[in-house]
């Protein structure tokens, strides 16, 4: 097998592909141009996104040519696979919003130089295209049974599949045949959810151009008891730091299962695999916090994973910089007056609404200067500032609120 795909295997990028000797032999024979393809369906991606951009860079590494498709046509309609009902469809100006937005946070990640990693907008070429000319040149070579076949609709049937869902699949394969003739594209990657409307692309060039062309698609991630992976109380692990904030970000990583931590360093760092198996042989909270450290550095930089790393270490450790750990300032005459403890930790945001706060309290999850309040009563006074003027909220084992007052 090709080196490049080899990596990919070892690192768990490989669920399915459509010909894995003829895609390695080409591989083999020089650079492969290849696609991955997200709608901006939102004004950021969450980390569930990312994983195909991850193979990105691993392939650009082993010398191929990445290309970066962002939906601004395809969004228009929306991909049904994996969906029990029609996404919300948002406006057109939004959805150019939602691209730009996203275009900015690849090109963080990726770094789009022309040559070895590139972007395109497939609206480009689908917000103009006329409808009798693209049913009799494209939807002619579609079979409706087919297409039935196919897992995103079957189940989609079972709820209820519109018409314009039902056309993403031939959007989606006239994007390959683009940048297959644009491009030279030869091999598209993506999430195992995207499996059909892949196959239904490679056969659409076949019969318009006769290229061979390939797919390979990846795990759909999840965390060792099942769940779907980003997912926090607060919802999806954005990467847009207004929704989700790097320190957040980084705890997500810093407590994620023992189970979870070698397939996460393997998909989501670059970190050679030897030392990822040094790094996992050694103490597992060392690790988890390694990956934390590595994944934030890849989607905020350096400086924020180095400032989230020392905010986590003096909320947890006692040593670190406690400026850097999430902070809300609130009056001093607050504390002096007496503050309620369900309030207090209602204005830090900190552990959900009120009636969460309440259930935390009774619980025995709620610390006030390491102090633990379990009087829902509780007023909080002057008396828990330490010299500086300051307090640290807990709720629960793992996340804290730094309080300032001046």
């Amino acid at each position: 097998m090709n080196k490049a795909l080899e990596t990919l295997k070892e690192r768990g990028f490989f669920q399915q592909c459509t010909d894995i000797d003829g895609l390695s032999r080409l591989m083999d024979e020089g650079p492969v141009t290849f696609y991955v393809g997200c709608d901006p369906t939102g004004p950021s991606l969450h980390i569930g996104h990312m994983v195909p951009f991850f193979a990105l860079r691993h392939l650009r590494s082993a010398g191929h040519r990445g290309i970066a498709l962002v939906g601004g046509g395809t969004a228009r309609i929306g991909d049904p696979s994996g969906k029990t009902e029609m996404r919300k469809v948002s406006s057109y100006e939004q959805i150019d919003r939602n691209t730009e937005a996203i275009l900015a946070q690849l090109n963080r990640f990726i770094g789009f130089d022309g040559k070895t990693a590139l972007s395109e907008n497939n609206k480009n070429w689908l917000a103009d295209l006329n409808y009798i000319d693209f049913l009799r040149d494209i939807g002619s070579h579609f079979s409706v049974n087919r297409m039935l076949t196919f897992e995103a609709y079957k189940k989609r049937l079972e709820t209820g599949l519109t018409f314009i869902e039902f056309n993403y699949q031939l959007l989606q394969s006239y994007d390959y045949l683009k940048l297959n003739e644009w491009h030279g594209a030869a091999l598209q990657i993506g999430g195992d959810d995207q499996w059909g409307n892949i196959v239904a692309g490679i056969e659409l060039i076949r019969r318009i151009n006769g290229n061979q062309v390939f797919g390979l698609t990846f795990p759909l991630v999840t965390t060792s008891d099942g769940k779907k992976m980003g997912k926090t109380e607060k919802g999806a692990l954005f990467l847009d730091p207004d929704i989700t904030t790097p320190y957040d970000f980084f705890q997500y990583w810093r407590n994620v299962t023992d189970a979870d931590t070698r397939k996460f360093l393997l998909l989501f760092t670059f970190l050679p695999v030897s030392e990822i198996d040094t790094i996992m042989a050694g103490n597992i909270n060392e690790a988890k916090e390694r990956l934390a450290y590595e994944v934030t550095g890849e989607i905020h930089g350096k400086e924020e994973a180095d400032k989230a790393l020392a905010g986590a270490r003096a909320a947890f450790s006692g040593g670190g910089d406690k400026n850097a750990m999430p902070t809300v300032q609130v009056e001093k005459k607050r504390f002096t007056e007496g503050i309620g403890v369900i309030d207090l930790f209602a204005e830090a945001k900190l552990g959900g609404s009120k009636s969460d706060i309440r259930r935390l309290v009774e619980q025995g999850g709620i610390y006030v200067a390491d102090r633990n309040i379990t009087d829902v009563k509780a007023v909080i006074g002057q008396d828990v500032l330490d010299p500086d003027g300051e307090v640290i909220l807990r709720a629960g084992k793992k996340k804290f609120v730094r309080i300032t007052t001046g």
